[in-house]
């Protein structure tokens, strides 16, 4: 298994999301944070599964929720480029490439 890191703007998006499933209804932040555990569990033990979208960068529905994880394999490390909504403003995490 490959550690994941996050990119700083990644890391923010999923804090906003989180928060925006806070006001909507108590305890769906935690459901979110799970999934996106979950999900990130399942790249590091698999990554080269997921679709590629762009050159080497992958991408990997978040269940439950329309988020997506985008991300990039390197050597040593899985780099989380985005957490994206999967119907909002598509190909915006492209400049972190």
């Amino acid at each position: 298994m490959k550690p994941c890191r996050f990119h700083p703007e990644a890391l923010a998006e999923a804090d906003e999301a989180a928060a925006f499933y806070k006001e909507q209804q108590p305890g769906l932040e935690t459901r979110f944070l799970e999934a996106l555990n979950d999900t990130i569990s399942r790249i590091s033990r698999n990554p080269l599964i997921y679709r590629r979208i762009e050159g080497e960068v992958r991408k990997c529905r978040i269940l439950r929720f329309p988020y997506g994880a985008i991300y990039r394999v390197s050597n040593d490390h899985i780099e989380i480029i985005a957490v994206m909504h999967l119907r909002q403003r598509p190909g915006y995490w492209k400049s972190r490439t």
